[in-house]
């Protein structure tokens, strides 16, 4: 049997295709983002909203890993943290390790804002994926990381190997 998956010019179309497809979904996310923002904080810009997002998914961090993490220069990194703790989303403690550096964590109140601002999200996605099946939710998991990172997709068959990808 003869496929198509090696012709060059299908490979070209379904590149195409996937090209607008991720267009678009880069767009229904800033979309996300954008109103995740507004309801933690009126007035809070999506790059924000990442830098606060990334706090608390490696939280307790360093302004400078915080900035890698990112790839944000440090100085906005550090002028966008201030603004978070102006808020009160965001709090410093001393880092034991470096007496130069500081830890950030979520305030409680932090948390409790991101926790309230994600779930229309959650549930939208939760909603648009209620028809697949959690092999496919996976499947689908693990090709976005890999694709995310320009590597061959691994194998990933059991929730414990998924969940690895939330330790990323």
């Amino acid at each position: 049997m003869t496929t198509r998956a090696t012709d060059p010019e299908d490979r070209t179309l379904a590149v195409r295709v996937l090209e607008v497809e991720l267009s678009d979904l880069v767009t229904r996310f800033r979309r996300q983002v954008r109103d995740a923002a507004e309801r933690i904080e009126p007035g809070m810009h999506p790059g924000a909203y990442k830098v606060f997002a990334r706090i608390s998914r490696d939280e307790p961090i360093t302004v400078s890993a915080l900035a890698e993490a990112l790839t944000l220069d440090k100085g906005l990194t550090s002028r966008t943290v201030a603004w978070l703790e102006n808020v009160g989303l965001v709090e410093r403690a001393p880092d034991p390790h470096d007496r130069r550096s500081s830890l950030l964590s979520l305030t409680e109140e932090g948390r409790r804002r991101l926790e309230q601002a994600r779930s229309p999200e959650r549930s939208n996605l939760a909603e648009a994926l209620r028809s697949w099946s959690v092999d496919d939710v996976r499947r689908f998991a693990v090709l976005l990381h890999a694709f995310g990172l320009a590597e061959e997709p691994g194998g990933f068959d059991d929730l414990e190997s998924t969940r690895r990808l939330l330790e990323k």
